[in-house]
């Protein structure tokens, strides 16, 4: 069996800023697992990653002398995943658009050499492909749906024992050992319904499938779940959430609304914190593009708040249709936030930005990190002052 490595087109990575700033694309969460999950599920092995220089300190590629190169925004299913596997070395899997999905190589290779001297063989089958920030959320819903199904495969769920707790299509429904649900609605009639290790469904959350809860997370007291809703673990959620996705470690406690909108890992959003996800007039939502550096059509009438890794709302804050906020960040303020609130900023429109300065933003996420009684590493932080530097010049400041 080849190593497996992911790898980061490098198109691609730019379009997922800011989320790829701190990891590399197959590390992002889409379903129930995060991209390089749903492979290493496939393959029953650890994969590792091909990504930005400064990220490999955290994500390291290992390379041997036969190496599946695999697309890391490639979602796996059973046909991709069978012709990935009949790849004969010094070949490559190519789709009818000509975007590189798998190459395997008895030496290095990077997405900038493309197929060279390699055996091009012709995918043209449907698949799955993170290739925006918004795909993240839209096509959630379908990636619940698969990695239930795998899951399902290999495990048996737990009972949901709770006698106030009511089940609607409890044959969709999988809880993992230690979950704890009390009181709460599970409504699995359109989609399925994941409940992680040792997570909290607290009293009165009403959840509506597809839904995905990650280990010792927690939905407060109330909490209105609405479909293709994925939290990764060890995050707090509260208030009304509609088709998110939240990466993991991250805090919504409280009341408000978040829709059609994707938070990284150690965010925390301030109570009533809200955000819209449709414009008043029904046109296309408009995004800040790392690619050009100015706004991009999505094609979506609904698209929210995307909001990279570490960053932070202040109690009551506004978030438009279509707002980008990067890696740590805080910000707050009266009235519509900005489209885009640059990495490293600090206040709000109204308030004015200021540079968030460094060694005052490594030490609140150093704090943030240590309250879940994990450590901030010297990786993480050199990865922090790498993204200090690379956007220095969006600041403006």
């Amino acid at each position: 069996m080849p190593d497996i490595i992911l790898f980061d087109d490098p198109v691609i990575r730019l379009q997922l800023l800011p989320f790829t700033y701190t990891r590399p694309v197959a590390a992002i969460r889409c379903g129930i697992h995060t991209i390089s999950e749903k492979w290493d599920a496939c393959f029953a092995r650890s994969s590792s990653f091909q990504t930005a220089p400064y990220l490999n300190s955290k994500f390291p590629a290992r390379i041997t002398d036969d190496n599946l190169f695999i697309n890391g925004a490639l979602c796996p299913d059973a046909t991709l995943l069978t012709e990935i596997l009949k790849l004969p070395l010094n070949s490559a899997l190519v789709s009818d658009q000509n975007e590189m999905l798998a190459v395997r190589s008895a030496t290095s290779w990077s997405a900038e050499i493309g197929t060279g001297s390699f055996d091009v063989r012709p995918y043209a089958e449907k698949f799955t492909m993170i290739r925006n920030v918004w795909d993240i959320f839209l096509l959630n819903g379908a990636q619940i749906a698969a990695d239930f199904a795998r899951i399902k495969e290999q495990q048996e769920s737990e009972p949901v024992s709770d006698p106030f707790t009511h089940v609607y299509n409890a044959e969709n429904v999988f809880v993992e050992k230690g979950a704890v649900i009390k009181a709460s609605v599970l409504n699995a009639e359109h989609g399925p319904i994941y409940i992680g290790r040792n997570a909290l469904i607290q009293e009165g959350s009403m959840i509506q499938g597809p839904f995905a809860i990650g280990e010792s997370s927690v939905l407060a007291q109330g909490t209105k779940i609405r479909p293709n809703t994925s939290v990764g673990p060890f995050c707090k959620l509260g208030g009304e959430v509609s088709n998110c996705v939240v990466f993991g470690y991250s805090n919504k406690g409280h009341d408000g609304y978040l829709g059609n909108s994707v938070l990284g890992e150690w965010c925390n959003l301030g109570a009533n914190t809200n955000n819209s996800n449709l414009k008043n007039d029904h046109t296309n939502v408009k995004l800040h593009s790392y690619a050009s550096g100015s706004l991009a059509d999505t094609g979506l009438t609904f698209c929210g708040l995307m909001m990279g890794d570490y960053s932070k709302a202040g109690i009551s804050t506004m978030f438009n249709t279509g707002t980008v906020v990067g890696v740590s960040v805080n910000v707050f303020g009266a009235g519509f936030q900005a489209k885009h609130t640059p990495s490293f900023t600090w206040g709000g429109k109204a308030e004015g930005l200021a540079e968030y300065r460094l060694e005052k933003a490594l030490s609140v996420a150093s704090d943030t990190v240590s309250r879940r009684n994990m450590a901030f590493s010297k990786t993480e932080e050199n990865i922090l002052r790498s993204v200090f530097e690379q956007t220095k010049e969006q600041r403006g400041i």
